[in-house]
């Protein structure tokens, strides 16, 4: 057969693999969210060494993780053009252990989730790993304090109502959002008081809320007028995040005539973050939880 009989054939084959590497190359260009730099001239704080490069891999439970995060940063998950805005922004802390970052389960889960409902969500990528350093959390707070003074100042670039703008820590990561609503800029900032401080907190799990002793609150979290109204979930047969942490610190912000609301789920274990568990409720009861709390606070709608 000649090459010109074949050549239709042929156009069809090039034709194909030319449009299949397009929309592979469109596909990585087109879903790379938008994000934003939180120290784009130099980082405070501890550091964390840029090699290894930073990397996300996808482990035996389907779920993928973030490691090796030296520039923190924000990915920007904002409501679709069809979506009614709420005028609210929420800032989303992965968990990890301070060791790496599961910012998809506890990240972009939940970004999409808000987004969907009209909120515009920042998941935050803190710096990680600073599980072998003194005191791990000193980096990601200031990470997370910086992230609030972002969003704020961004507020009329994302429609966001500055005065709403609230954060949702996931077990580390409830650590790190605790710790940074609960104390003064761990930096030094010229903005006005309060304005690194969310006015809502949500805590699902939060990681060692307690001191050393575990008679009373970690020394680094003040509780007193200036916490925003909070939001904790947690299973009770949770190893790792013990639910006598989330207790205390409830009872902490009661005192303290904080408004405060606790659920505590019979089972779900630790990390669950919006992934279904077999016998357990948690992962899918908690999101309408707080959904229903947020709308209290005229945050979102309340879920239907």
């Amino acid at each position: 057969m000649r090459l010109l009989d074949r050549w239709p054939s042929c156009c069809f084959r090039i034709g194909y693999w030319l449009f299949a590497i397009l929309c592979t190359f469109c596909h990585n260009v087109c879903a790379q969210l938008p994000e934003i730099t939180l120290w784009p001239k130099s980082i405070p704080g501890p550091p964390v060494a840029s090699e290894p490069a930073e990397s996300q891999v996808t482990a035996a439970d389907g779920i993928t993780r973030r490691f090796h995060v030296s520039t923190p940063r924000m990915f920007v998950y904002e409501p679709a053009a069809n979506t009614k805005r709420t005028g609210s922004a929420v800032i989303v802390l992965p968990g990890g252990g301070f060791s790496r970052l599961s910012d998809e389960h506890e990240g972009s889960d939940i970004g999409k989730w808000f987004a969907a409902r009209g909120v515009v969500a920042f998941q935050l990528a803190y710096r990680t790993p600073t599980s072998k350093q003194p005191q791990p959390n000193v980096g990601p707070v200031m990470d997370a304090q910086k992230a609030v003074i972002e969003v704020r100042n961004r507020a009329a670039q994302f429609g966001v109502d500055p005065q709403r703008i609230a954060m949702l820590g996931f077990s580390a990561g409830g650590q790190t959002a605790l710790v940074a609503a609960a104390s003064q800029p761990t930096f030094e900032s010229k903005t006005p008081p309060n304005y690194h401080r969310p006015n809502l907190l949500l805590l699902l799990y939060p990681y060692k809320v307690m001191n050393a002793a575990e008679d009373g609150i970690r020394e680094d979290v003040t509780i007193d007028t200036s916490m925003p109204p909070t939001f904790i979930a947690q299973a009770a047969d949770d190893a790792a995040s013990r639910v006598n942490g989330a207790l205390m610190l409830f009872s902490k912000l009661t005192a303290e005539k904080i408004p405060a609301e606790l659920h505590v789920y019979q089972n779900g274990g630790h990390g669950y973050g919006m992934r279904p568990r077999p016998g357990s409720t948690v992962a899918t009861d908690w999101p309408l939880r707080a959904a229903d709390w947020l709308s209290v606070h005229d945050f979102m709608d309340a879920p239907r």
